[in-house]
């Protein structure tokens, strides 16, 4: 798979105080790997460095060390070429309060560089691709939270860019216009394959949308991948309470596949599973076999926010 993003011996600082004496490591030593095609996520807590990461990728911010390169160029030297590939949005977009939704789309086209049929054959595919006919001619002051980060969207792709940056994307939206920004974002990928690299503290967001996170914590990546591969890292399971009708089976749960550890509490039964959905089929059969007579399941599956509190350890 081709690499999008390669960071290697990323740091930066910022100081603090009233004489900037004060200094702050954010980024300490830095490496990561995001493979092209994905949409990734950077997870951590308010305060992790998310934003310094992603500003420092997408050129806005210049590191104290390290080398960074983004879709094979080197972003510290090749910043205005690589410009021209990649874009970003997030929460804190700017727009022209007073103009309409189809003036800052060309507004922010013609800065693109685009002109004439061009441009507007582009503000016209952008917004017809986030839904935004009925408020083109709507000024920005008067849109909705939700239509300001479907806009802020709108702008970040008139560019046709090969890499888009997120930065906490839905942060501030309401719960439907939350979930309807993280629809157009799966959309984007699924439909172009375009690389996109988020920022988030919200686990679920992250477990709804990436392919692929990385866990900053300490100026670091403390570890990154999948899902399944971060936990098959941690032989962290999934936790599935068996509670049954009279005693349970005389059977050798340990023995069963995918079973981590268990523990007998009658008349209940806990295992921890390395996979839960494609494990229990077989265990109920053989308990079944077993002469056991379940009468309810409960399932625990680990999550994002598990695989950060081990990892963060």
């Amino acid at each position: 798979m081709k690499t999008a993003i390669q960071l290697e011996g990323l740091r930066k600082a910022y100081y603090r105080g009233m004489l900037r004496r004060r200094r702050q490591p954010v980024l300490r030593d830095l490496h990561l790997r995001i493979p092209a095609g994905i949409i990734f996520g950077i997870l951590g807590p308010n305060g992790a460095g998310k934003t310094t990461l992603i500003s420092i990728m997408a050129t806005l911010l210049l590191p104290d060390a390290g080398s960074v390169r983004v879709l094979g160029l080197d972003a510290l030297q090749q910043a205005a070429q690589l410009r021209q590939r990649i874009n970003l949005a997030s929460g804190a977009a700017k727009f022209v309060w007073s103009l309409t939704v189809e003036e800052n789309l060309r507004f922010y086209g013609r800065l693109y560089g685009l002109r004439g049929d061009s441009l507007t054959e582009r503000v016209r595919e952008v917004v017809a691709l986030f839904e935004l006919e009925a408020w083109r001619r709507s000024p920005f002051e008067t849109l909705s939270s939700g239509l300001k980060q479907r806009l802020a969207l709108a702008k970040a792709l008139i560019s046709r860019p090969e890499l888009l940056f997120l930065d906490e994307p839905t942060n501030g939206l309401d719960p439907v216009a939350a979930q309807h920004t993280r629809e157009e974002i799966a959309r984007l990928n699924r439909q172009s394959g375009m690389t996109i690299i988020l920022t988030t503290h919200n686990m679920r967001e992250a477990e709804m949308l990436c392919h692929e996170v990385g866990f900053l914590g300490e100026g670091q990546i403390l570890a990154q991948g999948g899902i399944p591969a971060l936990q098959a890292q941690l032989a962290l399971g999934d936790r599935v309470t068996l509670l049954f009708a009279g005693k349970p089976p005389e059977m050798n749960f340990q023995g069963l596949p995918g079973v981590l550890e268990w523990r007998l509490q009658s008349p209940e039964v806990e295992l921890v599973l390395d996979h839960s959905d494609s494990r229990l089929p077989g265990i109920i059969r053989e308990i079944d076999a077993a002469g056991g007579d379940l009468s309810q399941i409960r399932v625990q599956e680990v999550d994002l926010e598990d695989l950060y509190r081990e990892f963060s350890q």
